[in-house]
């Protein structure tokens, strides 16, 4: 299935695969295959139902078909939760780590050396490995801007490119880095404060839904059943 996919389809889904943090030997052609299969799937089992159902076959190519499409695009939603979740871990960590590099910065040490402490002390989870990764890529040749530039690609996130092109701009100019990495620790807690706040003045809209389509009808019913039975006592 790989070779039928558009060169434009392919870069898509490698990029979705970069973003999710996914490991290096799944391509573009796997999730490809995972999407065919699992329309094939669901597809089939649609078929099988409405045939035991009696359903005219014309209708039910049609429900095939169009469940199928729906179920194909599973694997793409699966691979945006993903990389949306990994976003979210790193951009929680990416405080912890600005301080840490602050510290190793102002003692004295190189970036990479910094950079090393906060992988190998920095909380457990996606920007850690993204850490390892890129201290893997300068230890292979490539220089330490290009690392910190594709780990924040990687990340798809806007705080780890800000704080790239901070770094950036900061060994551009000779700049001290202990102040702009403070800086970016500083306004990274602040952005979190703000995206808290939205979440919460979000969670009563978000909690209409369930309130009228599972709490609601039962008291209604609660209500409405003693007084249902009192009338047909009475019309009896």
């Amino acid at each position: 299935m790989g070779p039928l996919c558009s060169w434009r389809l392919r870069g898509r889904l490698n990029r979705a695969v970069e973003v999710a943090g996914l490991p290096a030997s799944v391509g573009y052609a796997h999730i490809v295959a995972l999407a065919a299969s699992t329309a094939l799937f669901a597809g089939g089992v649609c078929v099988g139902i409405l045939v035991a159902l009696d359903v005219p076959i014309q209708r039910g190519l049609l429900w095939s078909m169009a469940i199928g499409l729906v179920a194909s695009m599973a694997p793409r939603a699966s691979l945006h939760g993903l990389s949306e979740k990994r976003r979210r871990s790193i951009e929680r960590d990416l405080p912890f780590v600005f301080d840490m590099m602050t510290l190793c910065v102002e003692a004295g040490l190189s970036v990479q050396g910094a950079l090393q402490q906060a992988a190998q002390s920095g909380p457990k989870g996606a920007l850690r490995d993204a850490l390892a990764q890129a201290l893997a890529e300068m230890r292979a040749g490539v220089t330490r801007m290009d690392a910190i530039k594709a780990l924040a690609d990687r990340s798809n996130s806007p705080v780890a490119k800000t704080w790239a092109g901070a770094l950036a701009q900061a060994e551009a100019l000779g700049i001290s880095l202990g102040p702009v990495l403070r800086a970016q620790a500083a306004q990274c807690r602040s952005d979190r404060h703000v995206r808290a706040e939205q979440q919460a003045m979000q969670a009563p809209v978000k909690m209409l839904l369930p309130l009228i389509g599972c709490i609601f009808p039962c008291t209604f019913i609660v209500l409405a059943f003693p007084i249902a039975v009192q009338l047909l006592q009475g019309i009896a």
